[in-house]
């Protein structure tokens, strides 16, 4: 009888376990179902919980930073042309150029925030540390734009600047290309952290983030081609930079909110240290073999073992690489072609905060008998047509797409990108023509010396429009090519070489404004672009952009005819 009573004990206690396994299996199942599979992890160090962390809770905060970064940034570089010329009294051509280059700089210092983020510090603390360095450059340059003797003294004869005065805000501006250069390669890429690759619904959402993200940005650019842009002109620059300053101190806060449901993925060590180890094991091994693959590079000598190779224990990276080590470094000289295509697409971008202004200078800025918008407020319609296009194109132009390519993107990011350089040509063509008309009118009444001739400015909207449906399709799908074509340790440092055309792009149209200059005023002519801009011929400088647009798309279809996108489970491309 004890026996029978023992073996059912027994039984029973091992069917209880079996049910504790059976719940402790299930609950295991269940969390792991709430681990995302990418890697990223929370604030905490812990590996990220789906339900908890990332998705569009978190971007909320990551957007609601862009838009008021963006709002600051805007806000002091959209009518930034014109505070040279009126405050530190230089001319058209030298005021273009230092507009071109400080914005040109902006773009460049993303390759320093990029590397600190895969290298070192990650995205997060990146966007933290700049956005600190961002909101000092701003808060100077509103001094130096308000507080006496940092200001220029300015009576009825213009303003006289020290070189002090102009060094003052030089420093400021340059402190604020350090800061967005830390910022901008990271948050756009940072955001697409927040969904994880392996989900297909995840993934879905990141392609619509992008948009969004771009969409976000175009509200803060809104704000301040119109407010700021006045307050500028009709208020003053201290108030009209210090807005600006806050809008950085509140995108600061915005950003920090969000910390515990972010999702944070860790720095996979210095990129550009594993590209030169690639680069040295392969003239190392020049003489080496591989195997016969015409898909093969020179650059895969740099992953085969030779007896020379101490692979015992651990190998000497400079002498053999990992296999995924060279794969980065293909995949990103793959992208570099791509990335070439997009600078004079930028050089016809950075118009609208150079020529466009300059021109609408010249044109009737009034509204009505008593209201005059500054020329440089014409900028909101390129905000404008951004905003339009970016929720039109993510909610018909993919659906509508998608059923005649059957590519869950609507169009490859490629094509996406190759429309968007059509449509800029239209563009510089619209600008052209519109200085055509506005140079005969001129020469029939004899308006030569008059500042503002009586041809209203909006007939420049045009011009600002296209524009900003082209940034719609290459500047959007050029975020989204570049993180998703990178490789996963060097997302951030894609991002920022993305970024690198806009800054080519500006120093491209630099240097085009110089040459020009040297060339068209030999033998004592006033060239295409003087001062006195109803005596120049800027309309063959907007010729010369469309003609450089044309050539480069052309050169643009016979790269994306040969890319090979990067393989990615589950993605269609």
């Amino acid at each position: 009888m004890n026996l029978i009573k023992e073996l059912n004990l027994v039984e029973f206690s091992a069917s209880m376990l079996a049910i504790v396994g059976e719940l402790v299996a299930e609950v295991e199942m269940e969390e792991d179902n709430y681990v995302v599979k990418d890697g990223t992890v929370d604030f905490r160090g812990n590996p990220a919980n789906r339900k908890e962390t990332g998705n569009w809770k978190a971007c909320t905060f990551i957007l609601g930073n862009e838009c008021c970064e963006r709002l600051a940034y805007y806000g002091m570089s959209t009518n930034l042309v014109n505070y040279f010329i009126q405050r530190l009294n230089q001319g058209n051509a030298t005021a273009s150029k230092n507009v071109n280059n400080w914005s040109g700089t902006c773009y460049v210092m993303p390759l320093v925030g990029a590397f600190l983020a895969d290298a070192y510090m990650g995205r997060y603390w990146v966007i933290a540390i700049f956005s600190i360095i961002y909101v000092i450059g701003m808060s100077l340059l509103t001094l130096s734009a308000s507080v006496h003797g940092l200001k220029p003294s300015c009576g009825k004869d213009g303003c006289h600047p020290t070189t002090g005065q102009v060094a003052a805000s030089f420093v400021s501006l340059y402190l604020i290309a350090l800061g967005t250069g830390g910022i901008k390669p990271c948050v756009s890429s940072f955001g697409a952290d927040q969904f994880d690759e392996a989900d297909d619904e995840e993934r879905k959402k990141k392609s619509s983030f992008f948009n969004w993200f771009y969409f976000s940005i175009n509200v803060g650019a809104l704000i301040a081609s119109s407010v700021l842009v006045w307050i500028q002109s009709n208020v003053g620059w201290g108030w009209g930079f210090g807005v600006p300053a806050v809008a950085m101190a509140i995108a600061v806060v915005s950003f920090f909110s969000g910390t515990s449901l972010y999702r944070l993925q860790k720095p996979g060590g210095s990129p550009l240290t594993r590209i030169a180890q690639v680069v040295v094991a392969t003239f190392r091994k020049i003489n080496v073999e591989v195997p016969t693959d015409k898909s093969r590079l020179c650059l895969d000598k740099a992953a085969v073992p030779i007896e020379t190779d101490e692979i015992k224990g651990r190998a000497n990276p400079w002498r053999l690489c990992t296999v995924t080590q060279v794969e980065e470094l293909k995949s990103l000289i793959r992208l570099l072609p791509v990335w070439a295509s997009g600078i004079v697409f930028a050089a016809v971008y950075s118009q609208m905060s150079t020529m466009f202004v300059l021109q609408g200078n010249t044109m009737d800025q009034h509204i009505g008998p008593h209201f005059q918008i500054p020329s440089a407020s014409l900028s909101i319609f390129d905000t404008l047509s951004v905003l339009f296009w970016a929720p039109i194109y993510d909610m018909a132009v993919v659906p509508l797409a998608r059923r005649f390519t059957g590519n869950e993107r609507g169009f490859t990011q490629l094509q996406r990108m190759g429309i968007g350089l059509v449509i800029s040509v239209f563009s510089m063509l619209a600008a052209g023509i519109l200085e055509v008309v506005r140079l005969d009118m001129v020469k029939r009444h004899n308006y030569y010396e008059l500042k503002t001739i009586p041809i209203s400015i909006f007939w420049q909207v045009p011009q600002y429009f296209l524009i900003g449906c082209a940034e719609v399709f290459t500047f959007i799908g050029q975020l989204e090519f570049f993180y998703d074509q990178a490789p996963d340790a060097m997302r951030s440092l894609c991002s920022a070489l993305s970024l690198t055309t806009v800054a080519l792009g500006n120093y491209l149209s630099s240097l085009l404004v110089t040459i020009v200059t040297n060339v068209t005023t030999r033998h004592g002519k006033l060239g295409w672009i003087p001062d006195n801009l109803n005596r120049g011929h800027l309309d063959d400088f907007y010729w010369l952009l469309a003609i450089l647009s044309v050539l480069n798309f052309v050169v643009y279809l016979w790269i994306a005819k040969w890319y090979t996108y990067k393989k990615a489970a589950g993605v269609a491309k």
